[in-house]
């Protein structure tokens, strides 16, 4: 039975990974914070360690007598500042796998993200050889996980054993820290008055920690491995969304010019802001890709698109149902109007452009 040291493992992706180590056979050491939530985890045979991934003594301790590591603690946060994300994302990355390269372990899975690889051009995919369009490095988060993806690639050619998987937006039951399902919830909520033209590839959570174990037993070190499914424009997801859980989409779509405008303004006044121009810009962006290596290499294959967009509308509705938009809800009257009148305008636009 190989002694198997998971980080990260009371986040979505992580707890998932968790039972599916477990399930494997896998004598699996989590290392945990004092903050750290549970919740996930329950009915695990686990042996917990206190530690934080920052720090290089507590994963010394933590790495000793392990075979194998599966690195899944990270910041998936737009509106977090750089400096966080740059320490929870790429100082975190570089000290584990760091530690693991001087503990002489048998093989490394680094949890990435599609974000490293960058977005595609409009209305095409991106695959794990795609150039980076430069646009995405104004996004911290993007940044931030692209130069932790360096460092893996660093230590891999000085002989650490790594293997990457880059998965993209995450659903699914569990999200207790409120990640990727965020958008999800404040769909749910009806928190998004507006959006602007973009597009995402959609990944359940179980396909995703399958796809972390064929890494370990069939990925080639040195490489990546991109675990998506369903490539959805905006327009479409929403209106799955919408017709899944019975809440009116959103009616507004703005230009990408104009809600960065409005988000910038409401940048500047008291209290959270509705969006961050870093949200607007990331979703103006098409995060959409090809799963082809993963398939042929790993013998991937994802679940229907629809069950993890299903599982986590379900599992909102659980835990907030009294705080969520009930089925058969629609949105606030203005956006409605506001979204009729952009559409008619935009329709006379074409008119006249033609």
């Amino acid at each position: 039975m190989p002694k198997t040291l998971l980080t990260g493992g009371t986040g979505l992706i992580g707890s998932h990974v968790a039972r599916a180590l477990v399930a494997r056979g896998d004598d699996v050491r989590l290392t945990v914070r004092k903050s750290s939530r549970m919740d996930n985890l329950g009915g695990l045979e686990l042996d917990v360690v206190r530690g934080d991934v920052l720090d290089r003594r507590a994963m010394r301790r933590a790495l000793r007598g392990v075979d194998r590591v599966f690195h899944a603690a990270g910041l998936t946060s737009l509106r977090a500042s750089n400096r966080r994300l740059q320490e929870a994302n790429l100082e975190a990355t570089r000290v584990v796998l760091e530690e693991c390269l001087r503990a002489g372990v048998e093989r490394v899975v680094y949890t990435s993200s599609v974000a490293a690889i960058g977005p595609a051009t409009p209305g095409s995919t991106a695959d794990e050889k795609s150039p980076f369009d430069p646009r995405a490095g104004a996004i911290p988060y993007v940044t931030s996980k692209r130069d932790a993806e360096f460092e893996a690639l660093r230590l891999a050619a000085r002989g650490l054993p790594v293997v990457i998987v880059n998965p993209a937006h995450v659903l699914g039951r569990g999200d207790l820290y409120r990640s990727s399902t965020d958008l999800v919830r404040r769909f749910l909520r009806r928190q998004i008055p507006a959006y602007v033209n973009g597009a995402l590839n959609v990944v359940a959570v179980e396909d995703v920690a399958r796809g972390h174990l064929l890494a370990d037993e069939q990925g080639e070190v040195g490489e990546r491995y991109i675990l998506g499914n369903r490539n959805y424009t905006l327009d479409r997801l929403f209106a799955d969304l919408g017709r899944l859980s019975g809440v009116e989409p959103p009616a507004l779509k703005l230009p990408v010019a104009v809600a960065l405008a409005l988000v910038r303004a409401g940048e500047r006044m008291p209290g959270r802001p509705v969006a961050t121009a870093h949200e607007v810009l990331g979703a103006s962006m098409w995060w959409t890709y090809r799963n082809t290596k993963a398939r042929r290499e790993l013998g991937w294959t994802p679940s229907p698109h629809e069950e993890a967009i299903e599982q986590t509308i379900a599992w909102y509705r659980e835990r907030e149902g009294s705080r969520l938009a009930r089925p058969g809800s629609r949105q606030p009257l203005p956006f409605r109007v506001a979204g009729f009148a952009a559409d008619r305008l935009g329709g006379l636009a074409a008119r006249f452009a033609s």
